[in-house]
């Protein structure tokens, strides 16, 4: 939907704080009371916006309301992780109508992968009568290096099959009158953050992924900040030791490598058959010789040597990283998620202690670190907001 620059500023209003007043769309853009007239008027007769009812008074007449018609369409948020997937369905207003997830594999590739998020959008969209022309944006996190310009992959480690493939052309099949967004999963889950979570009026903050891959998302002056090219914040790929093992991505040591949810599993998996560890040896049993990130956290939770010294491992060397992230940009919020977040407290304590022994004072002392409160839900309402943040095109 293409959209003047200052109706643009005007529809940001309403997306940013829901039902509002002409006189508050005033205070926010600093357009004169005729000028805010003028567009709002314009973009009623454009069905975008609708009055909705009556505001507070403030002294005098009752102000009549803008928001969102309705009746303009929807948009689909889909966050794709390396071995799970969801999808919801939200309005203009951000409100999530409907919402499912399911685990999935990326390596079976984009086409069976695309094809799998496609039918549950497409499903969720029948539950509710509504239309695939009715959907307008669509906002995808992929697990993997995106170029935002073009929405495609480049050389993703985890992803086979997926290099430069067209997403936005695969989505826009479906979904004719939709312009489909592409994004790096943590980026997703970093504006979710800022949107509607921790990072909601914070100006300069990091977002850590821990899960299959290692991966952050940086908010700078209330923004994601993706670099030149789209690769900013892949912190899964510093080199934390020259002798350790080969990433996927061909280089040796990566954080990544070394710290998330797969080598914790391994390393788990060797102290097992190792006879090092009871507690380990009964959940490798239990899991038919297969062991979990998951299960290491409940070994710890149980008490068991091994597994703790294992996570604080795993969360020294993320600390070292993030501290020199710190060092460089000086955040005052970093927030931690993804499935290995869930393992314990002892990896966000030693988190917290990689970081504070190896930064600056200065850039510590007003520094909050902590689990991301919304949890699996920041990277699904992340992508609802890229969705809803490309709708409208400038002239």
């Amino acid at each position: 939907m293409r959209l003047q620059a200052d109706e643009a500023l005007v529809v940001e209003a309403v997306r940013r704080n829901g039902a509002i007043s002409r006189t508050r769309i005033a205070a926010i853009t600093g357009f004169s009371r005729a000028k805010i007239t003028s567009v709002a008027n314009g973009l009623l007769a454009k069905e975008i916006l609708a009055e909705i009812g009556d505001g507070v008074s403030e002294g005098g007449r009752k102000p009549r309301l803008l928001h969102f018609n309705n009746q303009l369409g929807y948009v689909v948020g889909v966050d794709l992780g390396a071995t799970s997937l969801s999808v919801a369905v939200a309005r203009f207003s951000g409100e999530i109508l409907a919402h499912c997830s399911e685990p999935v594999d990326v390596r079976d590739g984009p086409e069976i992968v695309l094809g799998r998020v496609i039918d549950l959008a497409l499903d969720l969209l029948a539950h509710h009568d509504i239309a695939p022309e009715q959907i307008r944006g669509i906002g995808l996190g992929v697990p993997g290096p995106v170029e935002f310009a073009t929405g495609l992959l480049i050389a993703p480690p985890i992803m086979p099959g997926w290099e430069a493939y067209p997403i936005r052309e695969a989505m826009q099949s479906a979904f004719p009158n939709s312009i489909t967004m592409v994004d790096n999963d943590v980026n997703i889950m970093a504006l979710g953050e800022l949107r509607s979570g921790a990072g909601v009026g914070v100006e300069n903050f990091i977002f850590i992924k821990v899960g299959t891959g290692i991966g952050c998302g940086i908010v700078a002056r209330g923004s994601i900040y993706r670099g030149s090219t789209g690769c900013a914040g892949d912190v899964g790929h510093i080199c934390v030791d020259r002798n350790g093992p080969v990433c996927h991505c061909g280089n040796t040591g990566c954080l990544e490598a070394m710290a998330a949810g797969p080598p914790i599993a391994q390393r788990a998996t060797e102290a097992a058959h190792a006879a090092r560890s009871d507690i380990l040896l009964r959940y490798l049993e239990q899991g038919n010789g297969v062991l979990t990130a998951a299960d290491v956290g409940k070994a710890a939770a149980e008490g068991d040597r091994i597994a703790i010294e294992i996570i604080q491992d795993s969360g020294r060397m993320v600390g070292e990283v993030l501290a020199s992230l710190v060092n460089f940009f000086n955040p005052s919020l970093i927030l931690i998620g993804g499935g290995v977040a869930n393992i314990g407290f002892q990896l966000l304590s030693s988190i917290r202690q990689g970081v504070l022994l190896r930064s600056l004072p200065l850039s510590t002392r007003h520094l909050q670190i902590d689990y991301s409160p919304m949890g699996a839900e920041a990277g699904i309402i992340g992508a609802v907001s890229l969705a809803l943040d490309h709708v409208f095109i400038i002239h």
